[in-house]
């Protein structure tokens, strides 16, 4: 489905004071920077079976979700995006009215770097929307200006910057395949200091005090998906408790976030280089979380730098 095909309800349902909204209406505002991904991640929730609504007006959003409640949608997906005149005004109405119905949306953020962007707006030949007579680069900084409160907001923030679109669409089909659950469900992302933080993580774990496999001849060209690094990296003092205190950590967290209403987490867990401690540490935490039941998925962000 997608907003081609009209919503389709029996004349009563037209007017929205006589449609409220049922309280099982899963809603998503997808939105975010200009070539981060917003279409992919609009594709990737249609696929998934999402009714989905690109460029729509925030202020026409409660009668939207009034129309859909009554034609028996339950997952509304909505594209929003800076070009919409008066955006910020709209959204914060939007965002009062859905409040006063018993429904609020939740945020997904796309997010990329700067340097990214560029190249993915010049690849497409398009003008960024906000660039005017302007750089590119001045569009993408009043574009990041004028997001900043939606991103701080956000439920769930996804860095595209160094992921393809087939592992954008993972990413977004682990958090939103699924029915509304009490459940946090949880990203584990491995990475390398030396490459820069991941942006949109929740939370940064560092393992850079455990024994490097790099100093190991035999294991330097191995990866810690190899059971000979993961060995070497789990065996290591302090390993297996700093693992055990993470899991109490993010059990704590977990329970958090669910009474605040947030499902996702992000837990960036970092080495020098991404290459053995981080990976080895990330896929022995996701077993840990997996066997708690926990849905868990799992990006080895730097595992093929050299």
């Amino acid at each position: 489905m997608n907003s081609s095909q009209p919503i389709t309800a029996a004349p009563e349902d037209l007017d929205p004071a006589a449609a409220p909204t049922a309280p099982d209406l899963r809603v998503v505002v997808v939105t975010g920077m200009s070539g981060a991904g917003r279409t992919t991640a609009a594709n990737a929730l249609e696929d998934l079976g999402w009714y989905v609504i690109d460029n729509l007006p925030p202020s026409v959003l409660p009668e939207v979700c009034s129309l859909a409640s009554g034609a028996g949608i339950t997952r509304l997906a909505v594209v929003l995006d800076v070009r919409t005149r008066s955006f910020f005004e709209q959204l914060s109405a939007m965002f009062s009215d859905l409040t006063a119905r018993g429904l609020l949306p939740e945020i997904l953020y796309l997010e990329a770097s700067d340097d990214v962007i560029v190249r993915r707006q010049e690849s497409a030949r398009r003008p960024h929307p906000l660039q005017g007579d302007g750089r590119l680069l001045d569009g993408i900084l009043r574009e990041r200006q004028m997001l900043a409160t939606v991103r701080a907001a956000a439920d769930l923030v996804i860095d595209t910057s160094a992921i393809n679109v087939h592992q954008l669409s993972s990413r977004v089909a682990h958090a939103y395949a699924g029915e509304t659950t009490e459940q946090l469900r949880v990203t584990l992302v491995s990475f390398g200091f030396k490459y820069g933080i991941p942006v949109d993580a929740d939370l940064v774990v560092d393992v850079r005090f455990l024994p490097n496999p790099h100093w190991v001849p035999e294991l330097r060209p191995m990866t810690g998906l190899d059971s000979e690094v993961s060995d070497y990296v789990l065996g290591a003092e302090g390993a297996n408790g700093f693992l055990n205190k993470l899991q109490e950590l993010l059990q704590i967290m977990a329970a958090g976030y669910i009474r605040e209403g947030k499902r996702f987490a992000t837990i960036a867990i970092g080495c020098t280089g991404g290459k053995h401690r981080s990976t080895a540490m990330t896929e022995e935490f996701a077993r840990r979380l997996r066997a708690l039941g926990l849905p868990t998925k799992v990006l080895h962000r730097d595992v093929g730098h050299e």
